[in-house]
């Protein structure tokens, strides 16, 4: 009989016990003795945070310290599978940033299955293992991670698996050539090179699309600004393309207005091309 963990998006707590309380619970149904037991909560707490808290009851909790201290409730007692349910979607994005990097740590050694569903391609590449890409309640892909993220089977794993969101258009092949619906046209080179002539999707990410001609095969594409999204360290720009909304991400602080015609640079090296029904055929 499997001892099994679970943590959901929305907390669940026990309302009328306090925060230690709360992180002991399941080592009291096991029976587990009152040294070990302070010992266990006390890691967990500093681990999560929560140190300061455990007098408190839920209700005296912000809604990220509730979720904190969920979360160390479900790992204080070693299950030997651990259900995560985008556990570190509430919290607050310094300590989401920290327990990114905490929780691959935390279950290094021991000896559990870890399940964890998110909708951010970026979680999933942090944790690495063994990747699962879901679409409509059917898995489109399974394998380890930088596999399924180098490799997608087919377009809907590639869109799965990409944030941004992965940029595709219909491309069509003639004799040596590849040329893209708003124009612009290439030497088919590597495994694009044996296609067929015909007429396939090409699937490109992001940060292959760039305001610098950058990699090994630059091809200008021009767009209409819709959208720009600028940090202190990453642009990104929402354009148009033959009738498609594309995305460009990139670092550094590359300006655009909104409705001018940017030139970007689209690096085709690193192109997927899937075939009518959507299998991954070259790239």
């Amino acid at each position: 009989k499997r001892n099994v963990s679970m943590v959901y998006q929305q907390f669940i707590n026990y309302p009328n016990f306090s925060v230690f309380e709360n992180i002991a619970s399941p080592l009291r149904v096991a029976r587990m003795a009152e040294g070990e037991i302070k010992r266990r909560v006390g890691e967990m707490a500093e681990l999560l945070k929560l140190s300061g808290m455990l007098d408190r009851r839920p209700s005296e909790l912000s809604g990220g310290q509730q979720q904190r201290t969920a979360m160390a409730r479900a790992l204080v007692k070693d299950a030997d599978l651990v259900l995560l349910d985008e556990p570190l979607a509430n919290l607050d994005f310094k300590l989401r940033e920290e327990l990114r990097d905490e929780l691959p740590r935390l279950f290094a050694n021991r000896e559990c299955v870890v399940v964890y569903a998110t909708t951010e391609p970026v979680e999933a590449l942090l944790f690495g293992g063994q990747t699962a890409t879901l679409h409509e309640g059917r898995v489109t892909q399974f394998g380890p991670t930088s596999d399924v993220y180098r490799k997608p089977q087919d377009l809907v794993s590639a869109e799965v698996f990409s944030e941004p969101p992965i940029n595709h258009a219909q491309v069509i092949k003639k004799g040596a050539m590849l040329t893209l619906v708003s124009g612009a046209s290439w030497s088919a080179t590597g495994k694009a090179a044996a296609l067929p002539d015909g007429t396939y999707t090409l699937g490109l990410r992001p940060h292959h699309v760039t305001p610098v001609q950058s990699g090994s095969q630059p091809v200008q594409v021009d767009g209409n600004v819709m959208v720009t999204e600028l940090s202190g360290s990453e642009s990104v720009v929402h354009f148009h393309l033959g009738g498609r909304t594309w995305v460009s991400q990139s670092h550094g602080i590359h300006p655009f207005e909104v409705g001018e015609q940017a030139t970007l640079y689209a690096d085709v090296s690193q192109a997927f091309y899937f075939d009518a029904s959507g299998a991954l055929i070259a790239g």
